[in-house]
């Protein structure tokens, strides 16, 4: 058993289910020759690919230069062919309305078959982040659930996403998002101290949400967590730094101004000796 089943499951988790709308085109073989008169069609970009890869080339290249149509039925011929970079740029696009109709049930089929399909015995290095966001997008669909779908609230199946994710991959939203279960009770009990854990490392990848959350954790000694008043407010402003640029990270703006109006001379020192140690060693 590969690590992976074993960690589905300790959680649970039933196996991923195939999408059907992947299914390759009526009357077309994948190395593009035609199978019956329905393929003749002359409109039908996809009989002029020699196979998926052929495709996905093909379907990128289109996009840039802003043929969208070919290169959405490219991407359509190269994800049916198991070319995970399509079913990923597919799976972005409807979930983001982005040059289709907004679909969250095409988005949540194309990721979980980057999910099903990934071979952790043997993987191709090139896809790693796209097989990462992968599973983190189908963690995230399986915690909230779809509305008027099939796809209804999993917080288990999150769970297992986001852990092997964020343990294998070392993915900093995989991480963050751990974290945020552990500290709300979700599908697991509350932890604060197991979210401090995920939150550091997400945090030291210089992922905001993460700092700002792990900088809150610390200033307050928030659910146990020893108290560090001002590694928390490095972490603040560290955040607040990345965030101030962006509206919807006023949360974090909020969490940074409750510690610094709290915050004594002593913390604001020793916090800006941690800042100054924290961009030394990633610079």
């Amino acid at each position: 058993m590969s690590k992976r089943d074993a960690l589905f499951a300790i959680f649970g988790v039933a196996a991923l289910s195939g999408a059907a709308g992947l299914l390759v085109p009526a009357g077309l073989a994948f190395d593009g020759t035609t199978q019956t008169a329905a393929s003749t069609d002359k409109t039908t970009p996809l009989q002029i690919f020699k196979n998926p890869q052929a495709a996905l080339r093909a379907g990128l290249e289109d996009f840039k230069s802003g043929d969208q149509r070919s290169g959405l039925e490219a991407l359509k011929y190269a994800a049916a062919g198991g070319e995970s970079l399509a079913r990923w740029k597919l799976a972005k696009m409807y979930a983001d309305g982005d040059g289709v109709p907004q679909d969250d049930i095409k988005a949540y089929e194309y990721f979980s078959q980057i999910v099903e399909d990934y071979d952790e015995d043997n993987p191709d290095p090139r896809e790693l982040p796209v097989v990462s966001s992968a599973f983190v997008a189908v963690g995230a669909y399986s915690l909230n659930g779809i509305a008027n779908t099939k796809v209804a609230p999993d917080p288990q199946r999150a769970l297992a996403m986001f852990q092997y994710a964020a343990t294998n991959f070392g993915d900093p939203n995989a991480q963050y998002d751990l974290a945020r279960m552990y500290l709300d009770g979700i599908g697991v009990d509350k932890d604060a101290g197991q979210a401090a854990r995920w939150l550091h490392l997400a945090a030291d990848k210089n992922h905001v949400e993460a700092q700002a959350l792990l900088g809150q954790l610390l200033f307050t000694g928030r659910g146990g967590v020893p108290q560090q008043r001002g590694l928390g407010l490095m972490y603040l402003t560290l955040a607040r730094d990345a965030a101030v640029q962006d509206k919807k990270y006023q949360w974090i703006l909020d969490l940074y101004n409750s510690a610094t109006a709290a915050a004594s001379d002593s913390d604001k020192q020793i916090a800006s000796l941690y800042i100054a140690d924290y961009k030394k060693r990633h610079d």
